[in-house]
């Protein structure tokens, strides 16, 4: 039965807990937390208990066979074959966190099944066999479920056991059709306890079964989760899951990474944390970022040698001509009259993401070289070392956490020449100009897109907030669901089989 471990794989997808803090030690790298509180724990588990239901029936139980003496009759054979439970009614469920595990418990539930009957008996009076069948329906009431599940990591992976599982019937009743059924009911009524026995032992299968099923599903959860062609999320799970009585965290690592070029993590002796609070008790999850998870994206396209580009078009296209140059750099123009002219951007070093209560910052280092267009190609003829000093801001788009970036300041210097000494003053203005109308743009197009939230496909971030608080970024929220065709939670454990672990 798929559902009650997708809760648990759902929680893997979702996040935090309430005002209170919630801190782990990490005994491993990891930069991304993810808490799941009890309002979000109850929304999955009134989903989840549908998709249980739907899993479970239509139930065959095996048939039941009794034989007895029955005064005046003789012998009497009773058999009830093609028991099925084909109706499942939860009256309440709930869900519990605590040391021992995560219990899960349905009560007041009802379950009806259909089967059918068949009575045989002779008598020592005349050596005849009277035989009769029929159709009965069952209703079994008061059914309570209950499991409790234990979760803790395995190489980087969740693991799912089960402590405890069992199912118990208060109540049945049996009603015949077909037949001289009137005559036989109160016969059939013994087979009450029979059948309470067979729907306990079979519940209680299935859900074992079902587990097992969970389990290897668990198992095999992606460490690599794709962000592009190039570059994957590191989806490995550090540290056992921490469970409080209303709450459940994990951590993973949470750094991207280049599939061609990995690269030795720059964040090996920084200090993981695990530190997720919301200010608003009433948020369903909450995902915690460090700067380290930015930082790696940026690390990781700079080595894939994504951060360089020709600038060939800008507002005032004169400037990409020397003779927009002829008084700011005149050695340019006499050397090279009325060529045209590329600017090659490219960034000499990863940008340095910084995050506090009240700024995201980034410091980006990067090289402007001048090139001259000639009819024997392209003329480097000086580079010109750019700091510059930003700020940026996020929102929530969707799933995805996006954002964009102004320019706060600038340095520059000459880094090296062909043409002479440059006057760095006149080109100022000039540069400040291509990085406010071409390079921002250009950077902003990218981080609107934002990168994606760690939220299960069919699951909709809503009533998002964003928080900035010691070195990372939270995003507290609820989640709607949706389902679709190919966005279910069937859909999903179906798909994780297409994934490998990262080798």
């Amino acid at each position: 039965m798929a559902p009650p471990i997708m809760l648990l794989l759902l929680l893997a997808s979702f996040l935090i807990p309430t005002q209170t803090q919630f801190q782990v030690e990490a005994k491993d790298q990891a930069f991304t937390s993810i808490v799941i509180s009890q309002k979000g724990l109850d929304f999955l588990k009134e989903l989840l208990v549908t998709e249980a239901v739907s899993s479970i029936i239509p139930l065959q139980i095996p048939q039941i066979k009794k034989s007895m003496r029955v005064p005046f009759l003789g012998s009497v054979y009773m058999v009830v074959s093609n028991i099925t439970i084909y109706g499942i009614d939860v009256g309440s469920s709930y869900i519990k966190l605590g040391d021992d595990g995560i219990a899960i418990i349905a009560s007041e539930t009802t379950c009806n099944l259909s089967m059918n009957w068949y009575y045989s008996y002779s008598t020592w009076v005349a050596p005849v066999e009277v035989s009769d069948e029929g159709s009965a329906s069952v209703k079994v009431e008061g059914v309570e479920v209950g499991l409790t599940l234990g979760l803790e990591i395995q190489e980087g992976t969740l693991k799912l056991f089960l402590k405890d599982c069992g199912c118990h019937v208060k109540e049945i009743s049996i009603k015949l059709d077909g037949g001289a059924s009137w005559f036989y009911q109160g016969m059939i009524n013994a087979f009450e306890e029979q059948i309470g026995s067979a729907v306990e032992n079979s519940i209680t299968k299935k859900l074992k079964d079902g587990i097992v099923k969970l389990d290897s599903v668990l198992q095999a959860l992606p460490k690599e989760i794709p962000l592009d062609d190039d570059t994957y999320l590191n989806a490995t799970f550090v540290n056992d899951p921490v469970l409080s009585n209303s709450s459940i965290g994990f951590e993973i690592n949470g750094l991207f990474t280049a599939r061609r070029k990995p690269s030795v993590s720059e964040y090996q002796n920084k200090d993981s944390k695990a530190l997720v609070a919301c200010s608003d008790p009433s948020k369903m999850l909450g995902i915690a970022l460090d700067e380290a998870v930015f930082n790696s994206v940026a690390a990781t396209y700079f080595d894939a040698e994504f951060m360089q580009w020709i600038v060939d078009k800008i507002p005032d296209q004169s400037f990409l001509n020397t003779a927009g140059w002829r008084f700011i750099i005149p050695q340019l123009y006499k050397k090279y009259p009325n060529h045209d002219m590329n600017l090659n951007i490219s960034l000499s070093s990863p940008p340095v993401i910084k995050i506090s209560e009240h700024n995201i910052g980034a410091i980006i280092y990067a090289d402007l070289i001048i090139d001259v267009l000639d009819e024997n190609g392209v003329i480097p003829v000086a580079c010109i070392s750019l700091v510059i000093r930003a700020s940026s801001s996020v929102k929530l788009s969707g799933n995805n956490l996006a954002g964009s970036m102004k320019v706060d300041d600038f340095s520059m210097s000459l880094k090296w020449s062909n043409i002479g000494n440059l006057r760095m003053y006149l080109i100022q203005p000039v540069v400040w100009t291509v990085i406010q109308t071409v390079f921002v743009p250009y950077v902003n197009s990218h981080l609107g897109k934002g990168i994606p939230l760690p939220i299960v496909h069919g699951f909709t971030i809503q009533n998002g907030e964003l928080l900035c608080s010691g070195s990372r970024i939270m995003v507290c929220s609820d989640v709607t669901y949706e389902p679709s065709d190919s966005h279910n939670l069937k859909w999903f454990l179906q798909s994780l089989s297409k994934y490998t672990h990262a080798t």
